[in-house]
């Protein structure tokens, strides 16, 4: 009877020893997993440091020419706008419009603005791509909310993608700039761009 008690207190002893083993390595598993999602998140989060620029001028309804980049500090550098495809200069009127809309935005050349980067800073043109504000002003939803541009979702960076689709979307719904039922803008600025090249 003793070696028959004693083996099943050793089965049972066993039985727990490997009962504790599986849920050790579950948490181990489980421990390596939410280490492995944390350091992705700390990776592909966007900085809100703003980096202030002054204007030198504006060369489109989404790209800017600014003097006080980090690297280039008295050189100027263009900014394109993240998620604004502004008509072409040459798609009149929308492309002229973009670019004046805009100017008026920014309120003449000199003027300090903010420039916030998400996860990509550049496109694979080599282009500073960043948000732009002045003062209060988020510039890239401006040009969206009067009209005066597409919004186009650039992956990775898509921080400010729903503010920028509700801009557009209002823009439509009140058919103001490109969306004016009047005198819509029939070919999208990259549509254009492929055809007139």
């Amino acid at each position: 009877m003793n070696i028959i008690a004693g083996c099943r207190c050793l089965q049972d002893k066993i039985a727990d020893l490997e009962t504790y083993l599986i849920i050790s390595r579950q948490k181990i598993v489980m421990l390596c997993c939410l280490l492995l999602l944390v350091s992705c998140q700390a990776k592909n989060q966007s900085t809100n440091i703003l980096t202030e620029v002054k204007i030198e001028g504006v060369v489109s309804g989404q790209t800017l020419e600014v003097v006080g980049m980090a690297e280039q500090p008295n050189w100027i550098s263009q900014v394109r706008l993240i998620g604004v495809d502004a008509p072409d200069l040459r798609q009149l009127p929308w492309g002229s419009d973009a670019k004046e809309i805009l100017e008026k935005l920014i309120d003449g050349p000199q003027k300090p603005i903010k420039l916030e980067f998400d996860l990509d800073p550049k496109d694979k043109f080599g282009r500073t791509l960043a948000y732009a504000w002045k003062d209060q002003v988020f510039l890239n939803e401006q040009v969206l909310k009067e009209g005066y541009a597409l919004f186009v979702a650039r992956s990775p960076n898509h921080k400010y993608d729903n503010r920028l689709e509700n801009a557009q979307q209002w823009a439509r719904l009140m058919g103001k700039g490109i969306w004016n039922p009047e005198k819509p803008m029939r070919l999208t600025p990259s549509e254009f761009r492929r055809m007139y090249r």
